[in-house]
């Protein structure tokens, strides 16, 4: 009964929805990227990320005040008909993992796109975002990650890590006209 290698299971968590304090404060920083206990947070919100088709998920949406996103620009995302050809799929963004995350945006110039969240499901956004970003954090291994990111992949990244400062994206909407339920985005595709 002992002696076999410890199998730890991964399992799918809730995800914090919108109003629950969790998401309303800055992350903690993770002193130690390679602790087992990470991995095993890594594990769970790989599944939950999955199981909820999202594009990225923040530790704080399952309830982990901690500094950790994991994110993707999935192939689906360019048949989107509310992101732009440039937002459409980006090759370089595979499915990543980013611990204590910095980002510096490469210029001032911003883009509008339409955004959605687990944490407020249902409702999609169109977001003011930089277009053009360097961002940097630490992998699970503990090794340094730096990339630059534009279109779809600069701008998931951004709507992760505004998570862990306790912001959701309709904070960063200049008007709140364009908050919509995704059911009425057939009315928009007509503009």
């Amino acid at each position: 009964m002992g002696g076999g290698p410890h199998i730890i299971a991964m399992a799918i968590r809730k995800i914090a929805r919108m109003g629950h304090p969790v998401l309303l404060k800055p992350a903690e920083w993770i002193d130690d990227p390679t602790a087992p206990e990470i991995q095993h947070l890594v594990d769970d919100m790989l599944e939950t990320l999955i199981d909820a088709n999202g594009a990225g998920l923040a530790a704080p949406q399952v309830y982990e005040p901690l500094r950790l996103v994991m994110f993707q620009a999935p192939g689906e995302r360019s048949v989107d008909p509310g992101l732009s050809e440039e937002e459409a799929f980006d090759h370089t963004a595979p499915l990543t993992v980013l611990i204590n995350p910095v980002i510096t945006p490469q210029s001032d110039e911003m883009e509008k796109g339409w955004e959605g969240c687990l944490s407020i499901p249902g409702m999609r956004g169109l977001v003011p975002r930089h277009t053009d970003i360097i961002y940097k954090g630490t992998t699970v291994d503990g090794e340094v990650l730096e990339r630059r990111a534009r279109g779809f992949h600069a701008r998931v990244v951004q709507h992760e890590c505004d998570h862990l400062e306790g912001i959701l994206y309709p904070e960063r909407m200049d008007d709140l006209s364009e908050l919509i339920f995704e059911t009425e985005a057939v009315h928009w595709m007509k503009k």
